[in-house]
């Protein structure tokens, strides 16, 4: 059975910093899942645990009291409105969030490739060269797989973010190409055992670039290593809800996804 859009596991709200958009509230949200028939969706706020030091002066005032007040959260019969979060990795491999706090948490989103943020998540001399930032994504989803985690309750969002790139649609198209396969097949074989979740993130089956290829490069070989997808639509505004269905479909019939395929919380 192919693959079914019923659920949206990366959800931004006005109190995520990149949003601040006052008519992204969970009502809203629920509202999207009700207009399109989902079952699951799931709240995730950029958030950094004060536990963990660190964070940048961006992370520091998103903390546990920040992402918690937007509960409790709505609720609607027949659909799941979780409780999640995104954090983040340091250049350090240090990630936003201590091991206690996942029972707080429904789904936590750990993205690897946050790589605009210099010198918090992605080192100096890094910046600008495709060879390294392609060395630093395949250091960091090692790392990832390496740590004491519950990958049950874990997504790795948007593998193949433009901020890779930081904007530069040429440094982000060399980046992901020059990514080896044999890379990519020692990770998403790691990734399937864990049994983490890997996003399939709208932004990045838009493409309005010429990385086309080595996108559904990467994800193919996720597919054929066994690991599970979700959809994510990364929405910070109510807009971004209008084009996720496509986007969502678009992924899914290009990498021939179907039910089996699927992660579930």
């Amino acid at each position: 059975m192919k693959f079914t859009y019923d659920h949206d596991l990366h959800i931004h709200s006005k109190i995520s910093s990149c949003s601040a958009d006052p008519k992204q509230t969970n009502e809203k949200i629920l509202a999207y899942a009700k207009e399109n028939g989902l079952k699951t969706v799931c709240l995730t706020d950029h958030y950094w645990d004060e536990r963990v030091e660190g964070p940048s002066d961006w992370y520091a005032v998103q903390n546990t009291a920040h992402v918690k007040a937007a509960l409790p959260l709505p609720q609607a019969e027949g659909i799941r409105f979780l409780f999640g979060c995104e954090t983040d990795m340091r250049a350090d491999m240090t990630i936003g969030i201590s091991k206690e706090r996942f029972d707080e948490f429904d789904f936590v989103i750990i993205p690897t490739t946050h790589m605009h943020m210099k010198e918090f998540t992605v080192p100096a001399e890094c910046a600008g060269k495709p060879d390294k930032l392609a060395t630093l994504w395949v250091e960091k989803l090692d790392a990832l797989l390496a740590m004491d985690l519950p990958f049950h309750k874990i997504g790795i969002a948007h593998l193949c973010c433009y901020l890779i790139g930081g904007g530069n649609d040429t440094l982000y198209e060399k980046t992901l190409a020059a990514i080896k396969n044999e890379d990519l097949k020692r990770i998403f074989t790691r990734a399937a055992a864990l049994g983490v979740g890997i996003e399939l993130n709208q932004g990045d089956f838009m493409f309005d670039h010429g990385a086309r290829e080595d996108i559904l490069r990467i994800f193919t070989a996720a597919k054929n290593c066994g690991c599970k997808f979700y959809l994510g639509s990364d929405a910070h505004h109510p807009k971004s809800f209008d084009k996720a269905p496509i986007f969502f479909e678009k992924a899914i019939e290009l990498l021939g996804l179907t039910e089996d395929d699927k992660f579930i919380i």
